[in-house]
């Protein structure tokens, strides 16, 4: 079996990456572990990047999004008993829009099926060979009977746990990283959202976030310690915890409710160098993660989504191979400052260990970046997210 480019990986990345990559003309396989199940049950973020949403439109699976999609021209940050409300919109001409990642991955599932572009769901012992060689190629096994499927070129978007970064030689690259010493206990419920935006607080008794999925969906997240265990929150204990971290104004709207689903996420900043090896291409979590309290975990998959797609664009279809050379320093320019802001948004508001030099620093943050334009516009202008790049 044959093609152009191998995807490993049918999250909402790989996804993206086949449908833009199909709309031009160039061939390429997907191939996926898990069911199409498992891969859409995935509770993640949703909070969309102007660029992203751009991407989508530009990959003809907005419809949904569009109709229901809820665009946020601002957030809330409260802390010190105070609430204030950054206005992205006035700050910097740029809204997000909050649309779940499930929904996003349901759209490009759709759209896939609708093109009759293969995907190999259940895809099992996964292995990309030669890319290193310029012989690329992908060995798996699907319904019992073993594959190879050759290409040109390998994109690997199957996550942090994924085959593809694990494949590459250790002595060629490397790995930064940064584990922080609490979690977020995230409930999802069919009740209204606390405010019409998402709220960020910063409290001594922990971090809590309100957002939402939809007008009638709630996400909420509560910082707590990695020793904790999901049963031993009940909805009851969330929501009166909840409660107590919220500036009493907003904790006063709370809609409480049985939850569809609770889990307890860590938190990781992770970065490895390069993202090209030859001919394989590493795409979002297979590269870098970021602590959630940025959100820039999907967009910026989204980023690295644009770059390839355009690099291999112009490699195949307009003989620019080496528009590819570029696509790891332009993607980990960008990584880099999602990285540094999501890591700066984290220690802005979540409580740390007994540090009183540590929580003045902290205090000092939040007073300067609220109480002057440049800095209001620094936090939006990373929040509803940094150009991309062109490859070009």
């Amino acid at each position: 079996m044959k093609t152009q480019v191998a995807i490993i990986g049918a999250g909402p990345s790989g996804l993206l990456l086949g449908q833009l990559l199909h709309r031009c003309g160039i061939d390429n396989v997907i191939l996926e572990r898990q069911t199409p199940q498992y891969v859409l049950g995935r509770i993640r973020a949703g909070v969309l990047e102007h660029g992203l949403v751009n991407l989508m439109r530009e990959a003809g699976v907005s419809a949904h999004m569009d109709e229901h999609g809820l665009e946020h021209d601002g957030f809330t940050l409260a802390f010190q008993g105070r609430c204030h409300r950054v206005d992205m919109k006035a700050l910097t001409g740029k809204s997000v829009l909050v649309y779940g990642q499930t929904e996003v991955t349901r759209d490009l599932m759709a759209a896939r099926q609708a093109s009759g572009a293969p995907v190999y769901y259940e895809a099992a012992d996964v292995q990309p060979h030669g890319f290193l060689d310029g012989k690329p190629r992908v060995t798996f096994t699907h319904q019992g009977k073993p594959m190879t499927l050759e290409c040109d070129y390998i994109a690997g978007c199957d996550g942090f746990h994924g085959v593809s970064r694990k494949s590459v030689p250790q002595e060629r690259i490397r790995h930064f990283e940064r584990v922080y010493p609490f979690g977020w206990l995230g409930l999802l419920s069919d009740t209204p959202p606390i405010e019409d935006e998402l709220v960020y607080v910063n409290n001594p008794r922990g971090f809590a976030l309100c957002s939402m999925r939809s007008p009638t969906r709630s996400r909420y997240y509560l910082q707590c310690s990695l020793a904790e265990q999901v049963q031993d929150w009940s909805d009851d204990r969330f929501w009166t915890e909840l409660a107590t971290r919220l500036p009493e104004d907003i904790a006063g709207k709370l809609v409480t409710g049985p939850s569809i689903e609770k889990s307890i996420a860590p938190l990781r900043s992770f970065v490895a160098e390069p993202m090209k090896f030859g001919n394989l291409f590493l795409v979002g979590d297979a590269a870098h993660i970021v602590p959630p309290t940025g959100a820039k975990g999907l967009n910026l998959a989204s980023s690295d989504v644009y770059t390839l797609y355009h690099a291999l664009r112009g490699a195949l279809l307009d003989g620019r191979a080496d528009l590819l050379e570029r696509y790891s320093e332009i993607c980990l320019r960008r990584v880099w400052k999602a990285e540094r802001f999501s890591w700066w948004m984290t220690t802005l508001l979540h409580t740390f260990d007994d540090d009183p030099f540590g929580r003045r620093i902290q205090r000092a943050e939040q007073d300067y970046y609220t109480s002057t334009r440049a800095g209001l516009t620094t936090i939006a202008e990373n929040y509803v997210g940094l150009p991309y790049e062109a490859v070009i």
